[in-house]
């Protein structure tokens, strides 16, 4: 091979590379990784509430289990006794399915799902619907009120509102093509996550109820934004395989590459500095933790270590499900290589129409 061919080639290698390395998440994240001992009957019980309420067919039914949301709870919240357990896996499956969705809805159809759960939420035994995600959100909702402290109840359901917004913000960029600076994404993403409807469940899921002056404390909302960046910025890196391949422009990567001009490999290493540096500032706020008296302080201690689990379980729960890596997870984790898909090829007048049809079936979600 001649020089000028070689070089033609190297160039062609940097702009569209066929792979990239992951940072070694694993080793930098320090904390302990357990499972919830309920783990395998919860699981397989509320994987078949999803599969029923949500009338689940293939292939969808296959990808749901694939997605393995019980193996993510177990890890999360492995304290949680087995009715708590399920409420909160519950969630999580409902979650997911519910993300999904709303990648295929525009703007009008995000905020009329927000409308229509947040209300659902606000009054889970008298709100009457149709829509069979509202219906399971009743379902789990429900159940999750029996127990909840009042405070943990209004935290879930706002920011469970928050999220919900923020994909509403996420239909409008994808319609404008717009792809947000790292500032504003940064804040749309701390929402757009879903983390902090699950850092609610950390309470409900120990039985704990914190009050007003620990929630709102500095230190405590430090805590928690470094966590949720953590598990986000990290989610991220293991979604923008699958993420490039149909063009989604909310991503941590897209952004970095897209508004500082950095190449993919450039990127991914940024992302990674970034997640160690949310595991600094996790411990750096853990470091300065005032007390509020010994009763409160093991409440706090509780939450602060559901936090974590939250960091590390989410971590490691992204190679065992097959949301990103398909089967290949295990091999993913330890040569932490990834091959790039192709891109999805621009939709024809009927792959339009199949869309427009589909939409129809999904405002019955």
């Amino acid at each position: 091979m001649s020089p000028a061919t070689t070089d033609t080639t190297t160039r062609r290698s940097e702009l569209s590379p066929a792979s990239f390395v992951l940072p070694d998440l694993v080793s930098d994240c320090p904390y302990p990784l357990r499972i919830n001992p309920h783990f395998h009957d919860v699981a397989r019980a509320s994987g078949q509430w999803m599969l029923e309420g949500a009338r689940l067919v293939e292939p969808r039914a296959t990808k749901f289990l694939g997605l393995k949301a019980g193996e993510l709870g177990a890890v999360c919240y492995p304290n949680a006794d087995a009715s708590h357990l399920r409420v909160c896996l519950d969630f999580l499956n409902w979650s997911f399915d519910m993300d999904d969705w709303l990648e295929g809805f525009n703007v009008d159809d995000t905020w009329g799902m927000r409308d229509c759960y947040i209300a659902a939420l606000r009054d889970p035994i008298h709100f009457q619907t149709e829509k069979l995600g509202a219906k399971m959100a009743k379902s789990f909702f429900g159940r999750f009120i029996q127990t909840s402290g009042p405070g943990c109840t209004e935290r879930f359901i706002c920011t469970m509102d928050l999220s919900l917004i923020a994909a509403a913000k996420q239909a409008a960029n994808r319609a404008n093509g717009h792809i947000p600076d790292l500032k504003s994404y940064t804040a749309l993403r701390r929402d757009a996550s879903g983390c902090k409807p699950c850092f609610a469940l950390i309470e409900y899921a120990a039985r704990i109820d914190l009050p007003d002056e620990v929630v709102s404390h500095p230190v405590i909302l430090g805590l928690e934004e470094a966590a949720n960046d953590f598990v986000s910025w990290s989610n991220d890196i293991f979604s923008y395989n699958v993420e490039q391949s149909r063009r989604e422009p909310h991503n941590l990567i897209a952004v970095l590459m897209h508004h500082r001009g950095i190449g993919l490999q450039g990127a991914v290493d940024h992302a990674g500095a970034l997640c160690k540096g949310a595991i600094q500032r996790f411990e750096e706020n853990r470091a300065i933790l005032p007390s509020w008296g010994e009763e409160v302080d093991q409440q706090v201690a509780i939450y602060i270590e559901g936090l974590q689990d939250w960091m590390v379980g989410s971590l490691h729960w992204s190679f065992e499900s097959e949301r990103y890596f398909k089967k290949e997870g295990p091999q993913v984790k330890q040569t932490r290589i990834v091959k790039l898909r192709p891109k999805a090829r621009k939709l024809s007048a009927v792959t339009w129409l199949f869309i427009f049809v589909l939409r129809l079936y999904l405002a019955s979600f």
